[in-house]
């Protein structure tokens, strides 16, 4: 039986029920889902305390996701900084799902410039990249995360002569995640050489170690031509290597170009997507990246991209 009064911070169900949980927010909004429910801090606001007051007293969510905030990168915030973000979180009931890392967002070394690259590295790409691990590392010890998000490196035209060194960098990573108790998520980015879901499934083959696994993004596999991401790629995918999932869609325009869309519209039926991690026995993050900006403003397009993904998550 579920009682009459329901904290935010909700309840755990048992018997065949084991993991769901039920939230209501300060708002009202009374949902029951068997994931971690968050939202990307920034997609909302660049204020963090602003921000984390709309995910917890509006969308009614336990959990974000800490990429940046202050204009800065998690990244590069001082530590007293670091101490403020930890009094928000604390001051609004909210726990981490992982840390948004950067990592290997970077041209591979020796290969052709990509196309989706910024300004590059002129020091020792390799030797940054494992400082950026180690320090998102810290940073999800810090927050009482046991995930670190990374990516595999800007995308090549032809990655084919470098895929075995990159594999066997994300295969050292993920060790070295490993050996101080957290894992890589990796996600597949449109502008990276994991970028699809059948993409991932290779990676994931590749590099066997129990410390990778998968961010699964659907919405950045569509962005890539993977129009069939769900439920075509994601029935090529490891399920049991799923641990976070970013919530965004896009939509085919009359032109031919791909452009992000909020949550309730476009390619990806979350409704199914959300059934599917749940037939599994998922039960990590969900996490709204909402990027779609049709809203006018972050905060109002976050906002209606929540409401897409709250109707989605009903029932589930």
């Amino acid at each position: 039986m579920i009682t009459n009064t329901v904290s935010r911070r909700g309840f755990v169900l048992g018997g065949g029920m084991m993991g769901l949980t039920a939230w209501m927010g300060r708002s009202g909004l009374a949902q029951i889902s068997r994931f971690k429910v968050a939202v990307i801090t920034d997609e909302i606001s660049q204020d963090f305390d602003h921000a984390c007051s709309v995910a917890a007293n509006e969308f009614g969510m336990h959990w974000v996701e800490l990429r940046g905030m202050w204009k800065k990168s998690l990244l590069d915030l001082s530590d007293a900084e670091l101490g403020e973000v930890e009094k928000i979180l604390q001051r609004h009931d909210l726990q981490v799902t992982d840390i948004a890392s950067p990592l290997f967002k970077v041209d591979w070394p020796g290969a052709p410039r990509s196309n989706s690259s910024g300004k590059g590295s002129t020091g020792d790409v390799l030797k940054e990249q494992d400082a950026v691990l180690e320090k998102s590392i810290a940073l999800a010890k810090r927050f009482k995360t046991n995930k670190v998000r990374g990516f595999d490196f800007w995308r090549i035209e032809d990655v084919t002569p470098y895929r075995a060194a990159i594999d066997q960098k994300l295969a050292e990573a993920a060790e070295t995640c490993g050996k101080q108790g957290t894992i890589l998520v990796l996600e597949n980015e449109f502008a990276c050489n994991t970028a699809t879901g059948r993409e991932a499934a290779r990676t994931l083959g590749a590099v066997k170690s129990k410390y990778l696994a998968l961010n699964w993004d659907p919405g950045n596999a569509v962005m890539r031509g993977e129009f069939d991401a769900y439920p075509g790629a994601w029935n090529l995918l490891p399920k049991d290597r799923i641990h976070h999932c970013h919530v965004k869609n896009a939509v085919k325009g009359e032109d031919g170009k791909v452009g992000w869309a909020p949550v309730g519209k476009g390619i990806i039926d979350w409704k199914g997507q959300f059934q599917a991690l749940a037939k599994v026995g998922y039960h990590d993050a969900v996490s709204l990246e909402t990027h779609w900006h049709g809203g006018g403003t972050p905060e109002e397009s976050t906002r209606e991209s929540w409401a897409g993904m709250k109707n989605a998550l009903a029932g589930i």
